[in-house]
This record gives C-alpha cells, structure tokens and sequence, in this order.
C-alpha cells in the first residue's frame, strides 16, 4: 500500500483495536492535480458552506465573520492558491475513504436504524429546510440543498 500520512493514522486507529471506529470526513472532490478541476469542486464546496451560513446566521454575528475569515476562507485560498507541499486541505470523497478504510483493514458496518430515524426527526425540527440526510450504503450523508458536505460511517478493525 503506497505510503500516505491518511494512511499511517488509519492503521494506528486499527493497532489501537477500538470497539468502534467513527469516522466522519469532509466530502471533498477538489483534490486533484489540475487546477480547473480543483477550482471547480472548490467553488461548489464552499459555495454550499457560504450558502449555509447565510441562511442560517445573521451577517453581522462575529462568529459568523471568524468562521467566514479563519475557516472557510483561510481553506479555500489554501486549495485555489496553493500547489505541492504548500496546499495543506486535501480531502476525499466518501468513496475514497471507504476503500483506504477496508485497504488498511477495517470493515464497515452497518447502520443503526433508530440513530438514523432519530437524526432524521430532529434535522426536521430543528433545522433549516434545506439541510438534509441521506443514506449511501452504509454511510450517512449529511447535505445542504442536495450537495453532500459530510459523511459518517462506522468502522470495525479486522484481526488477522
């Protein structure tokens, strides 16, 4: 297996043998070599995580401007504006995750239907109309207006 720091702190959590391995990741496609790809899905990501907090937090809230400036902008600059060693923000889709996952030696399992139904209930009461949760096999999808921006699944490592 190539060697990758993803990598290396995958098989720590595996020699660490927990119970149960959560593993929530940002669902990002704009790790790639060539720039206009990159840009693309850049854009489409913070895009969605602009859209968010427009929606949901008024301008003028301080921490709306800290998240604005110190992450989401502070990232995006990173991905756009940055190559090689420089460029820190290198997310994987959910996919990508689920095969280093099983590569390194865990196995998924599946979900708990009443964490799901209860997640569902309370993202209905609680929460902006366009947020949303979806299921893909045996990930929980957590979106805004149809584009996916987090993903949580459950792991378990495989003794050899």
């Amino acid at each position: 297996m190539l060697y990758s720091p993803r990598n290396m702190v995958l098989k720590l959590i595996k020699k660490i043998n927990p119970n149960l391995f959560i593993h929530g990741v940002v669902n990002g496609s704009y790790n790639v070599p060539f720039f206009f790809n990159r840009f693309r899905e850049a854009f489409y990501h913070f895009s969605a995580m602009f859209d968010i907090l427009e929606a949901n937090v008024p301008r003028e809230d301080p921490d709306r401007l800290l998240a604005e400036r110190e992450m989401f902008g502070r990232d995006a600059i990173n991905v756009i504006a940055c190559e090689g060693m420089e460029r820190i923000d290198r997310p994987e889709t959910y996919k990508q995750w689920q095969l280093r996952n099983q590569k390194v030696g865990f196995r998924q399992l599946p979900l708990e239907q009443k964490i799901l139904n209860r997640a569902r209930t309370v993202l209905k009461s609680d929460y902006h109309k366009d947020f949303d949760i979806e299921v893909d096999g045996k990930w929980i999808l957590q979106g805004w207006k149809g584009r996916v921006i987090h993903a949580i699944s459950c792991w378990k490592p495989v003794q050899e």
